[in-house]
C-alpha cells in the first residue's frame, strides 16, 4: 500500500473551553542531593553591537541531523585528545551526548565520564571550542579530580540491591521490584568520587505513576549516597485548544496520528492501560474527535497538537530539531490507568504519557502541560539536572518555563499564553492554576524565594524561585495585565526588577541549559550559568545583563548590581578573616546599632566568601543572644569555587541591636580561602 503525507489536518468542531487538570503534579519529595554544583565559565567583557540586540553570531544555528550527526563523529574522533587536553586521569575517558554550534563557529560538546570503563554519575562536563578549536572555556558537574581510592567494591551487590527496595517502599511504592540490577559506578557528585552500586527499581509510585527510581549505594561501606526518580511528572477538535490543524499521515484509506513532518511522532490510545504502547490512532477519514473528554479521540488531538506545537517552538525559536537534536520525534500516550490525575515524561520509552484526570473527565492534555513533559525529554538529553534536590526544582522550572512560553508560541485563542501553568485542566477541582510562576507561593505550597534548605522540598515545590525569576525576568515585579490575566509579582528584597521581555529570557534560559548547566547544577550554579548565557548573548555591560542580576537578587539568589543586597539600612564588615583549612569555626562581628526593636522577618545576610570549594563549608548566622541559624549547611553549594549570595533569615524573634556574627567552618582538608565581607541589611 502507498503512504502519502497529509499534514494539514482540520476538524469541524470548535468546543467549549473547560478547565482540566496539570500534570507535573508532586508525589513526596525524595531525599535531597548531598551536592548540587554546577560552576560556569564567566562570559568574557563584551558589549553588543546594538542595544536590545543579540550579539552577532553568538545564538546557535540550527543543525540538520545530518550536520548535528557529523559534529558528533568529529568529537567522537577527538575525544581522547580532548580528555588528554582536559588534563582527565589515564584511566578517564569521555563519551560524547550532544552538541551545538554557534553562528560564529564556536562549538559546546557535552560529555559523560568514565573511569576503568565505569560511568562516573556527576562527571558530565561540557566544553567549549572557538571556531579554530581551541577549548575555550569548560563546565564542569565536579571540580573534583575522579580518583576513587578503590574500584573494588567491599560490599555485595545484593546489599545494594536491597538497600533500593527498601527506599521504594519508603516511598509507598505498589509493587516494587529491581529492574535493573545493581550496576557498579563512580559516584562522584559529592564531590568526593568512590565506587558505588547504581540500582533501578520498578513498578509503580503511590499515585499510580510508573516508578523508576534509582538509588545509589557506597559499595565499600553499603551507605545509601543519593536517590532519584527518573520518570519526571509533569486536532483535530480537542478538548481544550479548539478547532485545530494536526500533522497525520494516510496509507492507503486510513489515516492514523502520525506526524511525518516532525519526526514521525505518534499518538496512542492506552485506554485505560498502564503498559506497552497502546494502538495507534487511526480511522477512516482525517478528523479526531469531538471536543469532549468522553471521545477518546479528543484527548489524542490534545496531545499530538501539543507535542507539535513544542517541537515547532524548539526548532523555529531556539535551532532544535527534536528532543535529542537528531531530527527523531518522541510519541505520546494518552487515556493511561484509571482515574490518573497526572502525566510524565519518560527516558526509557522516550514518551509522554497522560492519564484523563478525576472521573476521566479532565484529561491533562493542555498545551502548558504537554510541553513541560517534552521539555523534561529535552533537559535530559542536554543538561541531565538530576531530579533530586536543587537540581531537580531546575528541572521542573525548566520544564515550567518552557511550557508556558510554548502556550505563548502557539497563539491560540482557546488558550491564550500565560504565566500560569495548568490552568486549563482544573487539577484542583476549583478552576484554580497549579502553579503560579508571578508569585509561586500562591498554591500553597511551592516556595517564592531561595533558602538554604529548599533542596529538601519536593521538587514540584523547589521550582517556585527559578519559575518566580523568569517571570521576574521577562516581565518585571509589581502589578501588570497580560493577555488579560493580572499578575503581582513581589521580590524577596522589595526593591524592584525590569523585565526584558520573555522573548530574551527564553533564549537566556535555553543557553544555559544546553551550554552551561549539568548534572548537578544548584540555584548558585543556574545564576552564574544564566549570567554566562546572558553575557555572551548580549555582552556583559548590557541591560539584559543586569536584569539577569536584579531577577536573582529578587528570589534571594545573589546580590544586586553593585554588590546591593536589598534596600534599607546597612551594617557590613570588610576585615578579612581567614578560615582555617579542616579546623576551628571562625566568627566575623557586625555591630548593629540605632535600630528600635526587632530584626525583621526578611534580614538580608550577604556573604562573600573566597574559597576554592564551597561544599565543605558550613555558614552560620548567630544572632545577639547567641542563637544559630544556619545560612548554609555543610556538603551543600557543590565544588564551585567562591560563596557571593544573599540569604534571607526570619530574625523577628531577635532583638536588632548588638553584635551579630558570621561563623565559617571548613570541614573538609585541601582547600582554603577567608570572610571577604558580609553584610546586614535592614529592609
Amino acid at each position: 500500500m502507498s503512504s502519502s503525507s497529509s499534514p494539514r489536518r482540520r476538524t469541524s468542531h470548535t468546543p467549549t473551553r473547560r478547565a482540566a487538570a496539570l500534570a507535573l503534579v508532586g508525589v513526596s519529595a525524595l531525599i535531597a542531593a548531598a551536592v548540587q554544583s554546577g560552576a560556569a565559565t564567566a562570559a568574557p567583557v563584551k558589549a553588543p553591537q546594538a542595544a536590545g540586540q543579540a550579539i552577532p553570531g553568538s545564538e546557535s544555528v540550527r543543525l540538520t541531523p545530518a550536520q548535528r550527526a557529523e559534529l558528533i563523529r568529529g568529537a567522537n574522533a577527538d575525544k581522547a585528545a580532548t580528555a588528554k587536553e582536559l588534563g582527565l586521569g589515564a584511566q578517564e575517558a569521555l563519551v560524547v551526548r550532544d552538541v551545538l554550534k554557534d553562528a560564529d563557529g564556536t562549538v559546546h560538546t557535552r560529555y559523560e565520564r568514565t573511569y576503568a570503563g565505569l560511568p562516573v554519575l556527576g562527571g558530565d562536563l561540557v566544553v567549549e571550542s572557538t571556531p579554530a578549536g581551541a577549548t575555550a572555556s569548560v563546565v564542569k558537574a565536579t571540580r573534583a579530580a575522579v580518583k576513587p581510592a578503590t574500584t573494588t567494591a567491599k560490599v555485595p551487590a545484593a546489599k545494594a540491591e536491597a538497600q533500593a527496595l527498601s527506599a521504594a517502599k519508603a516511598e509507598d511504592a505498589k509493587s516494587p521490584d529491581v529492574n535493573r540490577a545493581p550496576r557498579k559506578v563512580i559516584w562522584a557528585a559529592n564531590g568526593t568520587p568512590t565506587v558505588a552500586y547504581e540500582t533501578v527499581v520498578g513498578g509503580f509510585q503511590h499515585d499510580g505513576t510508573p516508578q523508576e527510581l534509582h538509588v545509589v549505594t557506597d559499595a565499600t561501606s553499603g551507605a545509601k549516597l543519593y536517590e532519584w526518580e527518573a520518570i519526571e511528572t509533569g486536532t483535530g477538535n480537542t478538548v481544550y485548544s479548539g478547532q485545530v490543524t494536526i500533522g497525520s499521515t494516510q496509507s492507503g484509506s486510513t489515516y492514523n496520528l502520525t506526524d511525518a513532518t516532525r519526526g514521525s511522532h505518534k499518538t496512542y490510545n492506552l485506554n485505560r492501560g498502564t503498559s506497552g504502547t497502546g494502538t495507534l490512532f487511526s480511522g477512516p477519514d482525517d478528523v479526531w474527535g469531538n471536543g469532549t473528554a468522553s471521545n477518546l479521540e479528543s484527548a489524542g488531538a490534545d496531545a499530538a497538537y501539543g507535542a507539535q506545537l513544542t517541537w515547532d517552538y524548539y526548532k523555529n525559536v531556539h535551532g532544535r530539531s527534536g528532543i535529542r537534536g537528531d531530527g527523531v520525534g518522541a510519541y505520546s500516550r494518552v487515556h493511561y490507568g484509571n482515574n490518573y490525575v497526572n502525566a510524565f515524561w519518560s527516558d526509557s520509552c522516550f514518551c509522554m504519557t497522560y492519564g484523563d484526570g478525576s472521573g476521566n473527565a479532565n484529561p491533562l492534555t493542555s498545551i502548558d502541560v504537554a510541553a513541560h513533559e517534552m521539555t523534561h525529554g529535552l533537559t535530559s538529553n542536554t543538561a541531565g539536572l538530576n531530579y533530586s534536590g536543587e537540581s531537580g526544582g531546575l528541572n521542573e522550572a525548566t520544564s515550567d518555563i518552557f511550557g508556558a512560553t510554548v502556550e505563548f508560541y502557539a497563539a491560540n485563542s482557546s488558550d491564550v499564553g500565560d504565566y500560569l501553568i495548568g490552568e486549563e485542566i482544573n487539577i484542583n477541582g476549583d478552576g484554580t492554576p497549579l502553579r503560579y510562576m508571578d508569585k509561586p507561593s500562591k498554591d500553597g505550597s511551592s516556595y517564592d524565594n531561595w533558602y538554604s534548605g529548599i533542596g529538601s522540598a519536593d521538587v514540584h515545590y523547589s521550582s517556585g524561585p527559578a519559575n518566580h525569576f523568569f517571570y521576574l525576568l521577562s516581565e518585571g515585579s509589581g502589578t501588570k495585565t497580560i493577555n488579560g490575566v493580572s499578575y503581582n509579582s513581589p521580590t524577596s528584597d522589595g526593591l524592584p526588577v525590569t523585565g526584558i521581555g520573555r522573548d530574551k529570557a527564553e533564549k537566556i534560559w535555553f543557553r544555559a541549559l544546553t551550554t552551561k548547566f549539568t548534572s548537578t547544577t544548584n540555584y548558585a550554579g543556574a545564576r552564574t550559568g544564566t549570567l554566562a548565557a546572558a553575557g555572551e548573548l548580549y555582552g556583559t555591560t548590557s541591560a539584559e545583563y543586569t536584569a539577569v542580576q536584579h531577577a536573582w537578587a529578587g528570589i534571594a539568589v545573589g546580590a544586586r548590581p553593585g554588590g546591593g543586597g536589598g534596600g534599607g539600612t546597612s551594617f557590613e564588615s570588610t576585615t578579612d578573616v581567614s578560615i582555617p583549612d579542616n579546623g576551628a569555626a571562625v566568627n566575623s562581628p557586625v555591630t548593629v546599632s540605632g535600630r528600635t526593636g526587632n530584626a525583621p522577618s526578611n534580614l538580608a545576610v550577604a556573604v562573600d566568601i573566597v574559597h576554592t570549594y564551597v561544599g565543605d563549608l558550613r555558614v552560620q548566622l548567630v544572632a545577639p543572644d547567641g542563637t544559630v541559624y544556619t545560612l548554609k549547611a555543610y556538603g551543600t553549594g557543590g565544588s564551585a569555587d567562591n560563596l557571593n549570595t544573599t540569604y534571607t533569615v526570619n530574625a523577628s524573634s531577635e532583638v536588632a541591636n548588638g553584635v551579630w556574627n558570621l561563623r565559617v567552618q571548613d570541614n573538609a582538608a585541601v582547600d582554603t580561602g577567608y570572610i571577604n565581607s558580609w553584610k546586614l541589611t535592614f529592609p
